[in-house]
């Protein structure tokens, strides 16, 4: 089974920037889904930003130009750098991949923005 495992959430003052890390168990290059969701109480968890099919990605409209999606395949991990951060994005922040036919998540990690 493969895990992945998140890291880098934290409490920002609005403006600010955070860095997730989520490092897979198996060499990153080999999955071709492979991204950030988040999801706040009470409502559904929602795509950030995805790679597929390759090096393309699909970043959520709400995140474009603040978010940045990056893949470093040696470390078999996927980055995605916060910039200029709202009260807006705070939610649990879930690494996903799709691995095998099934749908592969992280155990999620918290990010608060304060106003």
């Amino acid at each position: 089974q493969v895990q992945l495992v998140e890291s880098g959430g934290g409490s920002v003052q609005a403006g600010g920037s955070l860095r997730l890390g989520c490092v897979a168990s198996r060499n990153t290059a080999s999955i071709d889904i492979i991204g950030w969701y988040r999801q706040v109480p009470g409502k559904q968890r929602e795509l950030v930003a995805k790679f597929f099919g390759g090096n393309r990605t699909i970043v959520a409209d709400s995140v474009k130009d603040r978010f940045t999606l990056f893949r470093d395949n040696t470390k078999n991990t996927l980055w995605l750098h916060m910039k200029d951060l709202e009260p807006e994005d705070t939610a649990v922040y879930y690494c996903y991949a799709f691995i095998d036919a099934n749908n592969v998540w992280g155990q999620g990690t918290q990010v608060t923005v304060s106003p």
